[in-house]
């Protein structure tokens, strides 16, 4: 009789954008002779640091971090992508004995990981660019408005500009007849790999949360975001890439090719993020798996909780997939 290869033991640390987040995690994990995997997919782009926000090479130097700074802004990275990259990550953390501490606000990638990804069908580059030229002759909201005729679920969960995966949801419909949000509802999720996760959410009062994504933005401007967009543009990074399409990159890209002020950026980008960060946590509050503290008042009781989950294997708010 074959014993059960013991599940490895991974920390999920998740929440809004702007919650405190990576801080948290470079203190459980410093403590704890842990090393992180980002799961922020904005945070895998190199060249693209202050408007990722990236963990500051202080934090950097304190532990290590994986999946940051792995490809080029022009390549395009999928949920998929950071399921196989980090699940190597994981277990050369793990061979090595540390502890595996994943942290980032991209709740698709986590549900990758950790519950598998749908079985949609393969792609059309025809029917790609032509539905990227509806898009640039008739404008984003012609397409988001089709998407919201067969899946208003799938619409209702994605803005306008947010154009790669309403064109990948017509796609996939065109392909099928079937709508992608018939795709998620039959999915039966399921982490064949096997791990044990403590899943900690890091919640906020709103107008701190609204408070802190301001003074990130502001933070950002004064750090040089307007030069790294310049940058990056000069690179060959155009405005339609997912990349450059991201919060903070898309104003300020519109800003420098003079579409609008930098003070009307800068106010995009404030109320952007705060639509995002209330996305996230629309997201994250589905999965009842999550433990939520608030970060700054609760530090003792969130390391204890890491410290017995890793200690003492299952306990409360540890679930095994």
């Amino acid at each position: 009789m074959h014993a059960v290869p013991e599940r490895i033991k991974i920390v999920i640390i998740q929440g809004p954008t702007a919650s405190g987040k990576s801080e948290l995690a470079v203190r459980l994990a410093e403590s704890l002779s842990g090393e992180i995997i980002n799961a922020d997919s904005m945070q895998v782009y190199r060249g693209m640091d202050v408007g990722t926000a990236k963990p500051s090479p202080e934090m950097r130097r304190r532990v290590p971090h994986h999946l940051i700074d792995i490809i080029d802004p022009s390549c395009p990275f999928s949920a998929a992508d950071f399921r196989r990259e980090a699940k190597i990550a994981i277990r050369d953390i793990h061979s090595r004995g540390k502890k595996v501490f994943i942290v980032g606000g991209t709740g698709l990638y986590i549900k990758a990981l950790t519950r598998g990804l749908i079985d949609s069908p393969g792609g059309s580059e025809v029917i790609r660019e032509r539905l990227k030229a509806v898009a640039q002759d008739l404008g984003n909201c012609e397409l988001h408005k089709r998407l919201f005729e067969i899946d208003p679920d799938a619409a209702e969960k994605l803005h306008p500009n947010d154009l790669v995966r309403i064109i990948r949801a017509l796609e996939v419909y065109e392909l099928t007849g079937r709508s992608v949000s018939e795709f998620r509802n039959r999915h039966g999720f399921g982490s064949e790999e096997g791990y044990s996760c403590l899943k900690i959410g890091i919640a906020a009062d709103k107008d701190e949360l609204y408070r802190r994504i301001d003074d990130r933005v502001d933070w950002m401007i004064r750090n040089g975001l307007v030069e790294e967009v310049r940058q990056l543009l000069s690179q060959g990074c155009h405005p339609g890439l997912k990349s450059m399409g991201s919060l903070g990159y898309r104003q300020v890209s519109a800003y420098i090719s003079g579409e609008y002020s930098l003070d009307e950026a800068i106010r995009l980008i404030k109320r952007d993020t705060r639509r995002y960060a209330k996305r996230q946590m629309t997201w994250f509050r589905k999965d009842d798996e999550i433990i939520w503290f608030e970060y700054s008042t609760n530090i003792a009781i969130i390391c204890n909780n890491v410290i017995e989950f890793y200690c003492k294997g299952a306990g409360h708010g540890e679930s095994t997939i």
